[in-house]
């Protein structure tokens, strides 16, 4: 009986393998052939996440549009990708544009520019964005509006820019590289996580409004990842922070992270949580537990705040 059961099990279970290796391999397929040649527009394409999302994306042979501030650093970058060989598929001369988000009048004329490039736009990747570290109490309003303008009214500014050629054709992407602080809120970042949630519930809204139109949207929310964000990020009175956080310095790799991004919008996924386990699992305590997370949060704050004052 063992015998019979044995045999007839092993065949149905190579069997299930074999279909589920089919089904990974046509995925594949079709992730690829999704991102080959499309027209990604990438902004903050100069550093960290954006540099390797330019890199991940320009190897699947799409047609890159660079953004940033630095016309010298998105030239570099430029340069980089075309010398690079570790593809072997048809690759793509990128184009570069450059402006700041936090100009609005820039972001028009930009997105005039993005357009010429190669006539439309396929994938927005909305990477571009400031950290903040500083208590409420001491930020100025105009810190808290300088992140919001690069964080979310610049995203938002970009997307509508380059949204009427999309619905035109019926045909577009649009991702938002968000943050776990979209989702959960930690003391001293209360800028940083207002953007973000901001940024989470805009491109939320938007998916439900662009289904009609076939346009997909996809928002991205990493954990801490191994760049220079904390580095870079503005403090209370908007002097830069330049330090390497413990959280920051131990974060995955911004190569990885770009990958699993490549990933997510090749196979159109619509909501995506790049973290660890622990920020994951405080995600469902906020909504399961709240009164447990606000306690947690709160002895995060005074632990903090002992650790600055020591």
């Amino acid at each position: 009986m063992d015998f019979i059961t044995s045999t007839a099990i092993l065949p149905l279970l190579f069997g299930c393998l074999g279909i589920f290796g089919l089904f990974r391999l046509l995925q594949w397929m079709r992730m690829k052939a999704y991102l080959r040649n499309a027209v990604v527009v990438i902004t903050g394409a100069t550093s960290g996440l954006g540099k390797e999302c330019a890199k991940v994306f320009y190897a699947t042979g799409a047609k890159l549009v660079l953004c940033g501030r630095n016309q010298e650093a998105l030239e570099e970058l430029k340069q980089e990708l075309i010398a690079s060989q570790a593809t072997k598929v048809q690759t793509h001369k990128p184009y570069t544009v450059t402006f700041d988000l936090t100009d609005p009048e820039a972001i028009v004329g930009a997105a005039a520019k993005i357009l010429q490039c190669f006539g439309y736009v396929d994938i927005l990747v909305n990477n571009a964005g400031i950290s903040y570290r500083g208590t409420i109490m001491d930020t100025t309003v105009d810190v808290d509006k300088r992140v919001m303008e690069t964080n979310y009214f610049g995203p938002v500014a970009l997307t509508k820019a380059l949204l009427p050629s999309m619905i035109k054709r019926r045909q577009g992407h649009i991702v938002a590289i968000s943050s776990i602080q979209g989702k959960i809120s930690i003391p001293f970042r209360s800028a940083y996580a207002a953007s973000k949630h901001a940024t989470q519930a805009f491109f939320d809204c938007l998916r439900a409004e662009m289904e009609q139109y076939e346009i997909e949207v996809t928002v991205i929310s990493p954990g801490y990842i191994h760049t220079n964000l904390s580095v870079n990020a503005i403090t209370a009175d908007g002097s830069r922070y330049g330090v390497m956080d413990k959280t920051t310095a131990q974060g995955r790799s911004p190569v990885e992270v770009a990958q699993d991004i490549l990933a997510a919008v090749g196979k159109k996924k619509k909501d995506v949580v790049l973290a660890d386990l622990l920020p994951s699992l405080a995600i469902y305590l906020r909504t399961l537990a709240p009164g447990l997370f606000f306690s947690l949060m709160a002895s995060r704050a005074k632990k903090e705040r002992k650790a600055k004052n020591s």
